[in-house]
């Protein structure tokens, strides 16, 4: 799965949540932990990857 283009669409979503990660950065390690786990979920399901990356970031956000 292309990395560039997850990222995008995972920045999409923060400002989906009014989080901009201009202002407000992820670390790398942060993002590779949000990547491992949109693969690893799209591996095991059949689900939307936009659907998959909204349900990891709300997720992230609320924890």
């Amino acid at each position: 799965m292309d990395k560039k283009f997850i990222l995008k669409m995972v920045k999409h979503s923060f400002k989906q949540y009014h989080r901009d990660l201009e202002v407000d950065p992820l670390q790398e390690k942060e993002f590779e932990q949000l990547y491992e786990q949109i693969i690893l979920i799209k591996e095991q399901t059949n689900a939307d990857l936009h659907d998959i990356v909204n349900d990891v970031i709300y997720e992230y956000l609320t924890n």
